[in-house]
């Protein structure tokens, strides 16, 4: 079985040796770079399957090096923050960023990010359902959607989101539930990161996302999708 393929951009020596170990004791292919214009170079080469970033790097910071993946690839996304900087986190989230987590972290919640995001990419394209609504269409095994206007780009993250609503078309969901369904932490999670998303999504299927068709709030308790 071929190997997951981890790109881990942390300029912090010790962190970087540490979160290596843990990856590559769960079986991972890991890679390191330790700047910004590094981790591009480095990332065209290796083609990984997920991408562990530091926001605060020399050279290039992780804002610019997630701007510049997200130009032309949707390879998911997990963001290193400082504690509290909550400014990076929304501003990763919006540009493109499925996940972040803050330092200090524990080694062990890293693993069981970088596995829950890889776990649920690959159990999407093995359903392989292709779902059709009023002129949308998203199919599962090949992780695309289209609608009127063509082919719409979306991040790891956000096409797993849209699917599962999609296939829970009707039925309502918490941001809770969502964080359990869709992140599938096993970590407590911050709920805010599903708003960005949502956001972000509706910003990129909803032809008119103030007033959404399909990706509705249902006010007081979470949201649904609208067939």
């Amino acid at each position: 079985m071929t190997q997951d393929r981890i790109l881990v951009v942390e300029d912090e020596p010790t962190v970087a040796e540490v979160v290596d170990r843990y990856l590559r004791r769960d079986g991972y292919d890991v890679r390191l770079a330790h700047d910004g214009l590094r981790a591009l170079a480095e990332y065209d080469r290796f083609l990984p399957d997920l991408v562990v970033l530091d926001l605060m790097l020399p050279g290039l910071d992780g804002l610019e090096v997630c701007r510049h993946i997200r130009a032309h690839a949707t390879t998911p996304i997990i963001m290193l923050t400082a504690r509290g900087d909550e400014v990076d986190k929304l501003v990763g989230l919006q540009i493109g960023a499925d996940d972040y987590i803050a330092k200090p972290f524990s080694p062990r919640e890293l693993a069981a990010r970088v596995k829950a995001v890889l776990r649920r990419t690959s159990m999407v394209q093995q359903d392989g359902d292709t779902l059709r609504f009023n002129g949308l269409r998203i199919s599962g095994r090949t992780r695309t959607v289209e609608d009127e206007r063509g082919a719409i780009s979306l991040t790891a993250r956000e096409f797993d989101l849209l699917f599962f609503l999609a296939r829970h078309a009707g039925q309502v969901f918490s941001r809770d539930q969502l964080l359990d369904n869709v992140w599938d932490y096993e970590f407590p999670g911050d709920d805010g990161t599903v708003t960005v998303h949502m956001r972000r999504l509706r910003s990129k299927v909803e032809p008119d996302p103030s007033r959404p068709r399909h990706l509705k709030t249902v006010w007081g308790v979470g949201y649904k999708f609208e067939p």
